[in-house]
């Protein structure tokens, strides 16, 4: 990052956070001072004691604070269950079940949206009603880590452009190696999130919006019934784990960097995680590669892009200042985006190394068009009880595919459907 967009960066956060804590009552003035506790779902830099470099450095400038670390595993679970109280820390990763409308509640403005986008990325998210809850830590790429290896083997030399063409790959995989071809991360249930973080893989930018319109998302032709009926696919041929109730997440980064495991859906904020699973192991880091969805729009692999963990000010913080420094020096001092191998939150910067793959695939990027109301997807979802983001159906789909519920991907598709129909006249009228 060139040092001119370093010293814009500062300029620019300085003052939306400035607007963000007078907003909420409280002053930057002085020197922050006193005790904050950071919550955070990188339990591995924990371990690691990278995230003890990064407050030792916070607290060198800012040595009248003192910077707890609280690393949560469940961390979407945990946190949103402590969002009932005032005892979620001080900063914190918004998490996926807050819904826009309810981030004035949990939240401190940070500033105006608008004047903010005229330097970062990805603020979309947490935006509500013009104002800023929250600040991405960096940028993720949409797609799917596999270890190059075990398709070579397999003697996939091309990338797949269709689903067709993934699933006879896995199958290929299957028959000509000792690798597990697909991994779920069932039992974790959180990372089954990111098929529908891959939204937006046809190009379409407003993909939203569009599902916010149909009473039927999951007919052939659209991207939800896509993504939805190539995991069950997977799972009904038999190309996943044989038992997904005893997948763990940290145990599948080893699999798939030594070559036990040889794909799985993910966002690109996952490649560097695997990348030191493999040197953990004595594999080779040049094994772990990303790919996009299987699909092609003009001839073109599309991937959406947008903030991972966004940091925000807990509203009820009763050490807003000090809570307000680490947000403004995490999110533009510190070396965790560059750590983590992330696209910069800041408009015109280069593409990390790590998104190497993508760059020789000429994949494009895109960044979803906000919607005009922003909360009438999470609406729909939530009165049709589809936790698009989450895992419970998803689970059942699984469940389903490998035959431990009743019904087929046709029985459930309809289910779906049904209830996404009766939400969305409910939700409009």
């Amino acid at each position: 990052m060139a040092k001119k967009h370093i010293a814009i960066a500062a300029v620019a956060i300085s003052a939306l956070l400035l607007a963000g804590c007078s907003a909420g009552g409280g002053s930057t003035g002085g020197t922050p001072s006193g005790d904050i506790t950071v919550l955070t779902n990188r339990t591995d830099l924990i371990k690691d004691k990278t995230f003890a470099g990064y407050t030792a450095a916070f607290e060198k400038i800012y040595p009248k604070v003192n910077v707890k670390v609280q690393g949560i595993t469940d961390y979407e679970g945990q946190v949103t269950t402590r969002l009932s109280t005032k005892n979620y820390g001080d900063v914190l990763g918004i998490p996926a079940s807050v819904t826009p409308n309810q981030l004035p509640q949990f939240f401190e403005p940070l500033g105006d949206t608008a004047k903010l986008k005229e330097k970062y990325r990805f603020l979309n998210d947490k935006s509500y009603k013009g104002k800023q809850y929250g600040m991405p830590t960096f940028g993720n790429a949409n797609g799917i880590v596999y270890n190059k290896r075990v398709w070579k083997e397999a003697g996939v030399t091309s990338l797949p452009k269709t689903p067709d063409e993934f699933i006879a790959d896995l199958k290929l995989i299957k028959s000509k190696t000792d690798a597990i071809p697909y991994y779920t991360n069932y039992k974790d249930g959180w990372p089954l999130g990111s098929w529908q973080g891959q939204q937006g893989f046809s190009g379409n930018v407003n993909v939203v919006a569009d599902r916010d319109k149909d009473k039927a998302p999951w007919t052939s032709g659209t991207e939800q019934y896509t993504t939805d009926a190539l995991l069950y696919t997977v799972v009904h041929d038999g190309l996943s784990e044989p038992d997904p109730t005893t997948t763990a997440w940290e145990g599948s980064k080893g699999m798939l960097a030594t070559g036990k495991v040889a794909t799985a859906v993910l966002g690109s904020w996952a490649i560097v995680q695997f990348q030191q699973a493999a040197k953990d192991a004595g594999a080779d880091p040049a094994d772990i590669g990303f790919m996009p969805m299987p699909y092609q729009t003009d001839g073109k692999f599309h991937s959406n892009i947008g903030g991972d963990v966004n940091v925000a000010v807990n509203v009820n913080s009763k050490n807003k200042p000090a809570a307000l420094a680490w947000v403004k020096w995490f999110t533009t001092k510190s070396t965790f985006a560059a750590d983590s191998g992330a696209l910069s939150p800041l408009v015109g910067a280069k593409n990390p190394s790590t998104l190497q793959d993508f760059t020789d695939a000429d994949v494009q990027y895109v960044e979803l068009n906000a919607a005009k109301n922003p909360t009438l997807d999470s609406d729909i979802y939530n009165k049709a009880q589809i936790d698009l983001f989450g895992m419970l159906y998803r689970q059942k789909l699984v469940d389903i595919a490998r035959g431990a519920a009743p019904g087929d991907m046709k029985s459930y598709f309809a289910d779906l459907n049904k209830q996404w129909a009766d939400a969305l006249a409910s939700v409009k009228s």
